[in-house]
């Protein structure tokens, strides 16, 4: 049918042709739950699970700043402990340079005179003490050893050199084992053999 032709049916009194039934009720049963909302029982069913939620997520964050206080109370602890343990350590290493101290103080038999230096590996680096002829043929021999005590180098006999070093072992500087086994010197080859009085 043309546009007028339709105007002037409607014109007559012609009303258009009803809609089908289904769409017409589907668009009702639409028009009326976007009115009404979602049915009654869903809606108390969506607040209560949201509440869940959010109690359930109130619990999860006090649950984590338990566990971050627990955390920092464990840390802090620890920290404490550490503390304490090197306190202790500084108390005995104090204690026991003291004794080394009491014990070397009239028995080291550095020489005033003496003008041959004996060169060792202390500390990573390169030390030296002074000694005599004698004595730097009893350190290389092992009867004589070297401590190391508040940055002076002491030399001191291979007994009271085993008694600190049983006491203090860091004071230890130099110790020649004359019965170690040739294998742990790299330089035991007699082509390698160092005079007992080369100073280097």
């Amino acid at each position: 049918m043309s546009d007028t032709l339709r105007n002037q049916l409607m014109g007559l009194g012609f009303k258009p042709a009803a809609k089908p039934e289904r769409p017409a009720d589907a668009g009702k049963r639409g028009a009326k739950s976007r009115r009404e909302g979602p049915p009654a029982g869903r809606k108390p069913q969506q607040r209560k699970g949201g509440g869940s939620q959010s109690g359930q997520r109130s619990r999860e964050d006090i649950d984590l700043a338990k566990a971050y206080a627990i955390r920092a109370q464990k840390e802090k602890d620890d920290r404490i402990k550490a503390e304490q343990a090197k306190q202790e350590a500084a108390r005995q290493r104090r204690e026991a340079k003291a004794k080394v101290e009491a014990l070397v103080k009239d028995k080291a038999l550095n020489v005033a005179e003496a003008d041959i230096a004996r060169h060792f590996p202390y500390g990573g680096k390169i030390k030296r003490v002074y000694v005599t002829a004698e004595q730097l043929k009893a350190v290389n021999a092992g009867a004589l050893g070297v401590l190391q005590l508040n940055g002076h180098y002491k030399v001191v006999t291979a007994e009271v050199l085993a008694q600190a070093e049983a006491i203090f072992p860091d004071c230890l500087a130099l110790k020649v084992d004359p019965d170690a086994p040739a294998g742990d010197d790299p330089y035991a080859d007699p082509k390698y053999q160092v005079p007992d009085d080369l100073v280097w």
